[in-house]
């Protein structure tokens, strides 16, 4: 069905559209051979708080941004490559239900879809297009360089490493990106380079930059004084909303969303 997508004209259509809804902020899109297979809103787990966000299901690469105008309009646009996605699910939690987690080299996330249907419909659909996309390139998941799942700010009111320093208005939370821990300055005042990731060093906590050292397995770049803002500034939620992002995000996406198009 992927095949018959990639040639029809409503696929270029659908890509063209989304390129224009993420305007020149966003990247093309449209490449030989790329159909666009489902789209939808899930809520993804942020750093701060759970957001929908607008995620398109290409058959070789997953996108999404932030919803800005009507879900129409999209900005902060993401771009991960099925090749290294690998899917975990994820225990309902309270109010917190049909989530899985989303791992990759590059980002790695828990988002949510409204119904336990529409969950399976993405799941399905995803894992779909990882298989095919590793069988026509002959290839095998490598594990061993997935970016961390991070842990949520509200779930950490103390230091992860030391166990004793509070988080304040003054003493800022860091994410360590080797493991996804919340640390204080003082725990995580070391970088190192992971290429997985990006393409500068990033802020890591003192037990990942032991065992990083122990192993050698990318480049260290030690730092005891890295500014506040240091290493979780790549975040696609540190961003402040507008007031039109501020309306998207504080309303719950409705049911139904995932539109399939194989």
């Amino acid at each position: 069905m992927v095949d018959r997508l990639v040639n029809s004209e409503a696929n270029g259509r659908r890509i063209a559209y989304v390129e224009q809804c993420f305007g020149a902020s966003g990247q093309p899109l449209f490449v030989p051979g790329r159909a666009l297979v489902g789209e939808g809103v899930l809520t993804k787990m942020c750093r701060k708080k759970p957001k929908p966000r607008q995620f398109f299901l290409f058959n070789d690469i997953l996108v999404y941004g932030n919803i800005v105008i009507n879900r129409k309009k999209y900005n902060q646009q993401h771009v991960i490559s099925l090749e290294d996605v690998k899917l975990e699910d994820v225990q309902d939690e309270g109010t917190l239900r049909n989530g899985w987690k989303l791992i990759s080299p590059s980002k790695s996330f828990v988002v949510y879809a409204a119904t336990s249907t529409e969950k399976h419909q993405w799941m399905s659909h995803i894992k779909k297009c990882v298989d095919d996309l590793l069988m026509k390139q002959g290839k095998t998941q490598n594990t061993e360089n997935d970016s961390p799942v991070w842990v949520p700010d509200s779930e950490a009111a103390l230091c992860m490493h030391c166990k004793k320093s509070q988080f304040t208005l003054i003493n800022r939370r860091h994410h360590c990106r080797k493991c996804g821990i919340v640390v204080c300055k003082d725990c995580s005042s070391n970088k190192w380079l992971l290429p997985q990731q990006a393409s500068k060093p990033l802020r890591v906590c003192l037990t990942c930059y032991q065992s990083l050292s122990n192993t050698k397995t990318s480049v260290p770049l030690p730092n005891t004084h890295l500014d506040d803002s240091s290493g979780d500034s790549s975040s696609d939620d540190d961003e402040e909303p507008s007031n039109q992002d501020v309306n998207e995000e504080n309303s719950l996406p409705p049911e139904g969303q995932f539109q399939s198009y194989d």
